[in-house]
């Protein structure tokens, strides 16, 4: 299709719209991506914060009880009371095994005076016994206190750990000194730190205590007071590490870009809070990589779906323009179209009327055909009346005759008062006018016009209606008639009067062929196969010349000197009308009709 200038600007500014379409789904798409990408890497954080401070609670839950326990101890109330070195050789014995039991890192007794006098390492170089600790918060605290925890760098050991610390009491209340455990997070750093998440725990003041980057340690998320700074120098918590601030802003935003100790890239912050000592463990969890990812993906998926969409519409507008062009030729070809229609409806009219004219003439002689052949059947009707008319005749005559005869006798019976001879005279009147007058219903009702209307119609019935016409006739020619009556209540579809004209043909056939022969016999009988019934008429005559039977059905063939010709053939089309067969079967002499008919019920 060649493109017009209307359609030419259509696609430019369909490629326009879709253009901004794009550029606008795809900045939009991607913002989407971002927020939704920063709501699941901080929810990521979030679970996974609650599961590191779940794992430091239960760490700090472990050990808490310790110092607790050792301050009821006899055996240090009694080294702290009175001092020895067999009890203190005996209290070293037991803080030794119980420090590698509970994986203290050291557990050591501290008298009132601050000085170590059991330590759980008395047999390392670096053995806390006999060193003093009374400046250190954890000391004094806990003697004035109670019990105290303090997070610092070892002043021997360098290591960095949480000191748990109870006071020790003697039976009447007065402090004897101070129970101290020391517990080292070595291990949780490095389970935290196999995880790929940057994870710290800050106190109060947000200095960073426990963590997974080393180099984080001691320094602070926000910046520290003066007086702040200067106890933890006096305290030594942080040994030689200037408390400065991290390397990123924790409260630039839901994604903090991080470059410096870790690996570049952007974090979400999640924090949890210790509240037994004052602690917040803040997990980072990368998210660069997956916001980055789900960006690309939601506009990637936004241009492809605006792709989709401009091609679909593209499509649309495509077909609209093509539509325009068909509609435009279409309405060309309608106007042309109506031109040539207009033309040829006159050439089609005059056809028509034609036409009709023919139609009407051909039902006019349908209508003359089937008149004439109602006319050919009453004539062939009128016909055989006229052959059996003196069998019918002598049929009626008998009865009169005798009829006469027993009204004589009756009048005699009478006269000699003889009721009961009389009454029997006059039931055998009344027997014979019975007779007649079925002989003449008879005629009455076979010389009447009828049309080939199909009912059930009873076989017995229809054959004896024809036998009752034809029967003084085959008396007269001594023909022996044998014939079996069809079950009670056989019917066939049929008209009865029309049904009885061809069975009377076929008998009045019958009869003529048997004109001398010795002993003539007619059969008729009756066959049901199915949905159909068979009723044949068969003779015992010299049958039929092969010329005759191969022609047997077309009119004006006949055999018989005196013979139309027709007989056969109207009873043929009588059958045919009834949607039945009338047919010559073949036998071994003389001749077999068939009527076959469906089966009424």
């Amino acid at each position: 299709m060649t493109l017009t200038p209307s359609s030419s600007t259509q696609w430019r500014l369909f490629g326009a719209a879709w253009l901004t379409v794009a550029v606008v789904a795809v900045m939009l798409s991607g913002e989407v991506a971002r927020r939704d990408a920063q709501g699941a890497a901080g929810r990521q954080a979030t679970t996974a914060s609650a599961l590191h401070a779940a794992v430091l609670r239960s760490e700090l839950e472990r050990h808490r009880s310790l110092p607790m326990v050792l301050a009821q101890d006899p055996d240090l109330v009694a080294l702290l009371s009175r001092p020895g070195e067999a009890r203190a050789a005996r209290l070293n014995g037991k803080f030794e095994a119980l420090a590698r039991e509970v994986r203290a890192a050291a557990i050591y007794a501290l008298d009132a005076d601050g000085l170590t006098v059991a330590a759980s390492n008395w047999r390392l170089p670096t053995s806390f016994v006999g060193s003093s600790y009374r400046f250190r918060p954890y000391y004094y605290e806990a003697m004035r206190d109670g019990q105290a925890t303090f997070f610092a760098l070892g002043t021997v050991s360098g290591r960095p750990g949480l000191y748990l610390a109870r006071r020790v009491d003697d039976p009447t209340g007065r402090p004897l000194g101070v129970i101290v455990a020391k517990v080292e997070f070595d291990a949780l750093e490095s389970e935290w730190r196999a995880s790929g998440e940057p994870t710290y725990v800050t106190d109060g003041d947000g200095v960073v205590l426990i963590t997974t980057v080393p180099r984080w340690r001691f320094h602070t998320v926000r910046p520290l007071a003066a007086e702040r700074r200067q106890r933890l120098v006096a305290d030594q918590t942080a040994g030689t590490t200037v408390p400065t601030p991290l390397p990123f802003d924790a409260t630039a935003g839901s994604l903090i870009r991080i470059a410096t100790d870790v690996p570049d890239d952007l974090y979400a912050l999640a924090s949890d809070p210790i509240p037994d000592v004052g602690w917040q463990v803040n997990l980072l969890s990368p998210a660069g990589a997956a916001v980055s990812r789900a960006i690309a993906t939601a506009r990637l998926l936004a241009l492809l779906s605006v792709a989709l969409l401009a091609t679909l519409t593209g499509i649309v507008l495509r077909r609209r323009q093509r539509a325009a062009a068909r509609a435009v030729e279409a309405e060309r070809a309608r106007i042309d179209l109506e031109h040539r229609i207009d033309l040829r409806t006159a050439e089609l009219r005059a056809t028509n009327d034609l036409l009709n004219h023919e139609i009407d003439e051909r039902r006019r002689l349908e209508s003359i055909r089937q008149d004439l052949q109602d006319e050919l059947i009453q004539a062939n009707k009128l016909a055989t009346l006229g052959q059996i008319a003196a069998g019918v005749a002598h049929e009626i005559n008998q009865p009169i005759a005798a009829i006469r005869t027993h009204a004589d006798s009756a009048a005699l019976h009478l006269q000699r008062n003889d009721g009961p001879a009389a009454q029997r005279s006059l039931a055998s009147i009344d027997g014979l006018t019975q007779r007649v007058g079925a002989i003449t219903d008879e005629l009455r009702a076979f010389s009447r016009k009828t049309r080939s209307e199909t009912v059930a119609v009873g076989v017995n019935a229809a054959i004896d209606g024809a036998l009752l016409l034809v029967g003084a006739r085959i008396r007269e020619k001594g023909v022996v008639l044998d014939w079996t009556p069809a079950p009670a209540g056989l019917a066939v579809l049929a008209e009865r009067n029309r049904l009885e004209q061809v069975m009377l043909n076929l008998l009045q056939n019958a009869i003529e062929a048997l004109d001398g022969v010795a002993a003539p016999i007619i059969t008729v009988g009756v066959a049901v196969k199915g949905k159909r019934v068979s009723i044949h008429v068969t003779d015992n005559g010299p049958g039929m010349a092969p010329a005759v039977r191969e022609r047997l059905f077309t009119p004006f063939t006949t055999d018989k000197r005196d013979g139309l010709g027709l007989g056969l053939v109207i009873s043929r089309d009588i059958v045919a009308g009834f949607g039945g067969e009338l047919a010559l079967e073949p036998t071994d002499s003389g001749t077999r009709f068939v009527i076959r008919l469906a089966k009424a019920r």
